[in-house]
């Protein structure tokens, strides 16, 4: 052992099997050197943070208490598990978290029988979890499975769904409820940690199971009663409990999730348990035990690499305004003029400038909390009373409310305008947060008009467009990060819906791009112009209605046609292509067509630069497929230039 290491314990820890060799009061060590170890990597890589420190006392008792991962162990959203993969095999490789190559920021299946399940969005833990307690009885199994769910995850239905279930079907859950940020508990003192260890005792419940026997020989209405003057002094005393109680869950707490001497004792107690779904109530602090983060009001929730000593985060000078910013402001421009305009969003106000909206008009924002559903048909209710709801929500969540776009939007024609964020692909976060599939699923849906800005100008001008349409919804979807740094318009003016534009005009090559790929277009372009090939860029702006006029000239007048956007199959090119063939346009083989789409794979996580490089919707891709398409080798094309 390293006689100068930080982590003297911690470095004799590989996995949890080595942790529960440990004597009980050595926990406490590790549990600090684990927070060390956190911050340390943390500041390196950058990354979820706050959440991760809140329960470091909590991960490592559940790893001590559980026989993990035969015991399965399931994180919510996973944005909290950093210590959770450092005591399970992977501290070696912590600093590459959310790096190319390296450790997921949230758990992954491929990555660890540790991470029985992958999450990175919110409220699927106790779905989750229910599957594998029934897998587990119906093979006759004996493991335990835990669910650590945050509080603001259960703002989402799908919790209490879930919940809903679990008490109905009294199948062996344990449900642990990380209140980070909720009222709901009091102090947690000295007497709220006894009680807690009471009720999660054995003697308690037996002397309550003994207690249901004798009331079932009672007279209902005593019985009845009795069994209500129980619950409810129960859930007076627990504050909160009653609710979950009803949901059929057996609730324990609230107990400090920073006390070890609490959580261990009733950890085991839960573990011992042999009935039904129980739910631990443990109030935790976002961001414990680090200065900066427990003086900030997000805890540092989310941060950038940082020094540790100051908690100063090394951020770069932004060249340009980042879009989600262009966007509330934009909002609020428009509000000054339209007190119909409001602005929803869900759970994300600082990701989408939703925050920017509510600094100006308070009384018309509204943050739902982690319900995507709710958040679209809330929506839907206030276009059908005249009001001018924005719904911004980033398109990874709005897969979320499919459902409710389809069903309580789209049929019946209400003007909910969706500003869809981080459209493309996101960089660290990967797969789970990456906007690939809006153009596809709302593309097939009728009466809505899809927009995507190609930069941050377009951004403010289809804003005004928004507002504008008010007889059926409307899309805008933009990019993570910061725009081109062009000149930015006074104020937005409304486009001519379902009209693109041109930006350069060529003979041979045509260019038509949906989004912030039309820098790429650009690049590409002048590249093409050194290889002789004359080349037209266009900016669709609207992929329906679709600019057919625009889509028939540049079809005609050139030689090669390809289509370039941020998202998957089934999108912009597929409309395009869609066109075309209805039209007869490519039955001549006039014009050669192409479509340029994000691979038909879940991308890992790398930088956005290297990712769409990956793609082939960088320059470098789109000269490769004009090559491609001319029957010609780049490479070769290439040297002969030179």
């Amino acid at each position: 052992m390293n006689a100068y290491s930080k982590t003297p314990l911690l470095d004799t820890i590989r996995t949890p099997e080595d942790l529960r060799k440990l004597k009980i009061e050595q926990v406490r060590q590790v549990a600090d050197e684990l927070r060390q170890e956190t911050i340390d990597a943390v500041s390196v890589t950058g990354g979820h943070f706050g959440a991760g420190l809140g329960v470091v006392e909590l991960t490592t008792a559940i790893h001590y208490v559980f026989d993990t991962p035969r015991d399965r162990l399931i994180w919510d959203v996973g944005h909290q598990a950093y210590p959770h993969k450092i005591l399970t095999g992977r501290r070696d490789r912590i600093r590459t978290l959310r790096t190319g190559g390296g450790l997921s920021g949230f758990t992954k299946r491929s990555e660890s029988d540790y991470d029985p399940f992958g999450a990175a969005h919110s409220s699927t833990s106790i779905s989750a979890g229910l599957g594998m307690a029934v897998a587990r009885d119906l093979s006759g199994g004996k493991n335990n499975v835990i669910a650590v769910i945050g509080d603001g995850a259960m703002s989402a239905g799908m919790a209490y769904e879930a919940m809903n279930n679990a008490g109905a079907m009294n199948s062996r859950l344990i449900v642990i409820l990380n209140d980070n940020d909720m009222s709901i508990a009091p102090p947690v003192g000295a007497m709220s940690a006894y009680l807690s260890r009471l009720y999660s005792g054995k003697t308690y419940r037996t002397l309550r199971d003994a207690a249901k026997q004798i009331n079932k020989r009672l007279p209902k209405i005593i019985a009845n009663r009795a069994n209500r003057v129980e619950e409810y002094s129960r859930g007076f005393m627990m504050d909160g409990g009653t609710l979950f109680e009803e949901l059929g869950f057996y609730y324990v707490g609230p107990i400090d999730g920073h006390n070890l001497d609490h959580l261990l004792p009733v950890l085991k107690n839960v573990r011992d348990m042999e009935t039904g779904p129980i739910l631990v109530h443990v109030v935790t602090q976002k961001g414990k035990g680090y200065g900066p983060a427990e003086a900030s009001a997000d805890k540092y929730h989310a941060v950038v690499k940082f020094d540790v000593a100051t908690g100063t985060q090394a951020k770069a000078k932004p060249n340009a305004p980042a879009y989600q910013n262009v966007f509330g402001q934009s909002l609020v421009k428009e509000a000054e003029k339209d007190d119909k305009i409001v602005a929803i969003t869900a759970a994300m106000p600082s990701g989408t400038g939703v925050d920017i909206f509510n600094k100006a008009f308070p009384d018309r924002t509204f943050d739902v909390g982690i319900a995507e559903q709710h958040a679209v048909t809330f929506a839907a209710g206030l276009a059908s009373e005249g009001y001018k709801p924005f719904c911004a929500i980033y398109s990874t969540f709005l897969q979320r409310g499919y459902d409710q776009i389809v069903h309580d939007v789209a049929i019946q024609n209400l003007p909910v305008r969706f500003a869809i964020d981080r459209a493309g692909l996101v960089g660290a976060d990967g797969a789970t947060h990456a906007g690939s599939f809006d153009n596809a699923y709302l593309g097939c849906l009728p009466n809505m008009v899809i927009m995507a800005a190609a930069d941050e100008a377009e951004l403010v001008h289809m804003v005004a467009t928004q507002v504008a349409i008010d007889d059926r919804p409307s899309s805008l979807r933009y990019p993570r990060g910061e725009g081109r740094g062009i000149e930015m318009p006074e104020v937005g003016v409304p486009l001519e819906i379902g009209k693109g534009r041109m930006i350069r005009q060529g003979s041979k090559i045509a260019l038509l791009s949906f989004g912030t790929r039309l820098a790429e277009c650009e690049k590409a372009a002048d590249e093409l112009a050194a290889h002789g090939l004359s080349t037209t860029i266009a900016d669709a702006r609207f992929m329906k209605p679709l600019d057919t006029e625009l889509v028939l000239k540049l079809a005609r007048d050139h030689e090669i046609l390809i289509t370039i956007e941020e998202g998957s199959v089934g999108g912009f090119g597929s409309h395009v292509a869609q066109f075309l063939t209805d039209q007869g346009v490519l039955d001549t083989g006039m014009v050669k067509f192409r479509t340029m789409v994000l691979p038909d794979v879940f991308q890992d996580h790398d930088t956005p630069a290297a990712m769409y490089g990956r793609a082939g919707l960088d320059a470098k891709g789109i000269v490769a497929k004009v090559f491609e398409a001319l029957g010609k080798d780049v490479k070769a094309e290439t040297v002969k230039l030179a």
